[in-house]
């Protein structure tokens, strides 16, 4: 499949970006393109995989919804700009958290998840921790991990009344923390992180 020869200087709509079709990973933040790694590290894709199942285990008959990238969340400046040519932020989040059914439909999702985890690679690390973390607090996610596989630490950010993100701290390897968004949720990172 071809490449696209796209503007990096151009600003786009999800309806610009729903055309692309070829093989190489891209967001939308405020309409810019942002170019994605083509495929994830081995690590990366076991811990994703170790967080999506222990998550995916909890919600098994909850209304809640988990997703694992590449899954497209639609974040539209406020709910009646959902038209396609009004959305200038479509992003992939490794793992998403959705608990209304609403939001859900066949292109993935519309507004913010509930909560959502970025694992860090080296490409994607700036990216995540600065650009996506503001993306996400502006557009209200209440809960936003940051995880750093290499190191076997997580950071958790939870939305404060001033819907700002606060951080609960950070998690080594051998902790339980808690999935704040549920009352009886704790995911031991041992397991998570364990080679």
């Amino acid at each position: 499949m071809e490449t696209l020869n796209l503007d990096l200087t151009k600003r786009y709509t999800y309806a610009d970006y729903l055309t692309w079709f070829d093989n190489v990973r891209r967001e939308l933040i405020d309409g810019f393109i942002s170019l994605m790694s083509p495929a994830p590290s081995n690590k990366h894709q076991k811990v994703s995989n170790d967080l999506n199942g222990f998550i995916w285990n909890y919600l098994r008959g909850k209304k809640c919804q988990i997703r694992q990238a590449p899954f497209d969340v639609r974040l539209p400046k406020n709910k009646s700009e959902n038209h396609n040519q009004l959305i200038y932020n479509v992003v992939q989040p490794d793992i998403c958290i959705i608990c209304d059914p609403l939001k859900l439909d066949d292109k993935g999702c519309i507004g913010a998840p509930d909560m959502i985890v970025e694992i860090l690679s080296s490409s994607s690390s700036k990216h995540d921790i600065q650009t996506k973390s503001q993306l996400y607090q502006d557009n209200g996610v209440k809960e936003y991990w940051i995880v750093f596989p290499y190191e076997k630490v997580v950071e958790v950010f939870l939305l404060d009344e001033n819907s700002k993100y606060i951080s609960q701290g950070k998690f080594a390897e051998d902790e339980l923390v808690k999935v704040n968004i549920f009352e009886d949720l704790h995911i031991d990172l041992a397991e998570i992180f364990e080679d």
